[in-house]
């Protein structure tokens, strides 16, 4: 059966680098004329050579975003219910060697949470654990799952790849998506800063978006760890890629697309490549001309400033009042946190803020008994 590593054994990251590198004026002027992106638009709108093009594209950005969807921005929250991590990664606050504290949250305290972030609005619900399959992997997720459905209009994870049937499971059990980023796409730069733990399996976690596809899972989230690998264009790129795969190989299901950069975090690495803001705004409405009908999400990692001005022009899908550790929103306990968010507004202010600039923020657009019986 055919999964995503078939597509990537035939890309070449140096060739893909050096095409991406050589675009030219004229390859980025054509692309922002086309109706539809091909691989090589792609590459000139990723290209150092878009970047004196940045204001027509993000107005065609703009412009392809209120066609697709209007003024509204979706709302969603994180809801991290364990830093309790098996695997070594040099670039995450909950690696396994990183002496911090370490907490799961049992039934009562997940209660506490869930009516802290009812109480802000929130309805949809990101779930995200570290990556420890014995303590918070099928057992607990089946034991809380149910609850935490039943409380919210939609429910997306973010955890350790799991097989097909555990997907499938999960999602008889309310599951409507889940997050998996891959980091890098680059093998050799992944097994860097990947140093022990099944995370090591670069292979299994590349395939995670043909199981969920395969089932039925409604919300495929995808990425690249922004920073990881020294070229962050060709893991764009990548993305890229991975995304059409999927959209021709399941159709059924839905995408989004993340952009997180590198933070700052206990144990934390420096960046192998820097993206700046003009950079990412490039990326943002980059993806937006390439895949005008996808979610794209900008998270809390950023700062309020960049937010504010650059949701508009592309993104359709925000998190707000971030908290990264286990207990956040009821108890606050900045000490377990995986990374310092850099946009700590409450969701109110942040919805303030792009209602001013004409915006529309949407706190549930599903309803919890929309094709299922929970």
């Amino acid at each position: 059966m055919n999964t995503f590593t078939d597509r990537w054994r035939q890309l070449d990251w140096d060739d893909i680098r050096l095409r991406i590198h050589s675009k030219t004026a004229r390859d980025v002027e054509r692309a922002l004329s086309a109706t539809q992106l091909t691989r090589e638009d792609m590459m000139a709108m990723l290209s150092p050579a878009a970047s004196a093009y940045l204001e027509p594209l993000a107005q065609r950005s703009q412009q392809l975003t209120r066609q697709r969807f209007g003024n509204t921005v979706s709302f969603y929250v994180p809801l991290y219910l364990s830093n309790l991590c098996a695997n070594d990664c040099t670039y995450c606050g909950f690696s396994m060697s990183n002496r911090i504290k370490r907490k799961t949250l049992d039934d009562d305290e997940i209660a506490r949470e869930c009516a802290a972030l009812r109480d802000m609005g929130f309805e949809h619900i990101l779930l995200v654990t570290g990556e420890h399959e014995k303590k918070t992997g099928m057992d607990y997720f089946r034991q809380q799952l149910p609850a935490i459905r039943r409380q919210f209009a939609s429910l997306h994870m973010e955890v350790q790849p799991l097989s097909q049937a555990e997907y499938a499971e999960l999602k008889a059990l309310g599951l409507d998506g889940v997050m998996v980023y891959q980091e890098t796409y680059h093998e050799g730069v992944y097994a860097r800063h990947h140093l022990k733990g099944k995370k090591q399996d670069f292979f299994w976690r590349l395939e995670t978006p043909d199981r969920l596809g395969r089932a039925g899972i409604d919300k495929i989230g995808l990425g690249a760890l922004i920073g990881l690998s020294d070229d962050w264009r060709v893991d764009c790129f990548m993305v890229a890629e991975h995304l059409l795969w999927l959209q021709k190989q399941y159709w059924q299901s839905r995408y989004s697309i993340s952009f997180p950069r590198l933070r700052p975090c206990t144990g934390g690495i420096e960046p192998a490549s820097i993206m700046d803001e003009r950079q990412l705004v490039q990326t943002l409405c980059a993806f937006r001309l390439f895949a005008p009908e996808v979610e794209l999400s900008l998270s809390t990692r950023e700062s309020p400033w960049f937010r504010d001005n650059v949701i508009p022009l592309a993104v359709n899908n925000v998190s707000a009042f971030s908290k990264t550790q286990p207990g956040g929103y009821a108890d606050d306990h900045p000490e377990l946190e995986q990374f310092a968010p850099h946009d700590g507004r409450r969701p109110q202010e942040v919805a303030s803020a792009l209602m001013r600039r004409g915006l529309q923020p949407v706190w549930k657009d599903w309803d919890s008994w929309l094709g299922r019986n929970l």
